[in-house]
């Protein structure tokens, strides 16, 4: 693997990925390319892959072959914490949040490392006037600047939603990962949350696996499809809407299943 970084058009490049568990191959040479600032939501069906996908892109898993790149430059045998200081972040489908600590102190915790805070037992967090300047900005975009002292515990469950965004962006990545970011949620917090990711993630880039397609036609500016492991199509929000071989594999009997549903 180079650790040269190049100069690329794309912020994510999947090339020829796959990745076997013993016998059994989950990916199955799935390529895509994403720009930077593209809005790109990852759909299919249960089993197809698609959290694999995202363990593979963020270093939870290696490949099994193929190429992953950031940004130009190649990621494949980094670790989690490598490739997010590199520049991605990741939310996860469950909560993972410091429930005894406060919103902000949440936060703060999340920027401290990106800010070039070590661990050091003599600094006093109070005086770290920046790193407490970044988690009031980004408390405000989330809109629980009223709840600043709250416990995590304690916040509804849209509320602890949208503080693991928050510590999701905190640190500055410029490519961000959301694992169903609107699960869980009635349907007035699924749109106010589709506003609240679109205006946290502008400017970056946002990759998100989401099962609901109010979600996924409402946020996304590109959509790929994920089935049995490889990437069946990768266009607009309309193209894919049309596409005959996604109606056939997936789409239309989502949609059918949602609009029975009342969705």
């Amino acid at each position: 693997m180079s650790t040269t970084a190049q100069t690329s058009q794309y912020a994510v490049e999947l090339k020829n990925v796959r990745k076997s568990f013993g016998k059994t191959e989950i990916i199955r040479g799935s390529s895509l390319a994403v720009r930077p600032g593209e809005r790109v939501a990852i759909i299919g069906p249960n089993g197809a892959g698609k959290s694999t996908l995202f363990n593979l892109i963020s270093g939870r898993f290696g490949a099994t072959s193929g190429d992953i790149l950031l940004n130009g430059r190649s990621i494949n045998g980094l670790s989690p914490f490598q490739i997010n200081r590199l520049g991605l972040s990741r939310s996860f489908q469950v909560s993972n949040l410091f429930n005894n600590l406060s919103v902000f102190e949440n936060l703060r915790c999340a920027v401290l490392w990106s800010m070039g805070y070590r661990y050091a037992f003599w600094k006093f967090l109070a005086d770290l006037h920046d790193a407490n300047d970044r988690a009031e900005e980004v408390m405000a975009m989330i809109k629980l600047d009223r709840r600043r002292d709250h416990l995590a515990v304690n916040l509804t469950y849209a509320e602890q939603r949208a503080l693991e965004i928050g510590i999701t962006i905190a640190g500055g990545s410029s490519v961000i990962l959301l694992d169903e970011p609107t699960a869980g949620m009635s349907k007035s917090e699924t749109k106010r949350f589709i506003q609240l990711i679109r205006d946290v993630t502008a400017g970056k880039t946002l990759l998100t696996v989401e099962h609901d397609m109010g979600v996924v036609f409402g946020l996304a500016d590109k959509i790929a499809v994920l089935v049995y492991g490889e990437v069946i199509a990768f266009d607009t929000p309309d193209a894919v809407r049309a596409n005959a071989r996604v109606q056939e594999a997936y789409l239309g009997s989502v949609l059918a299943d949602q609009q029975a549903a009342g969705h």
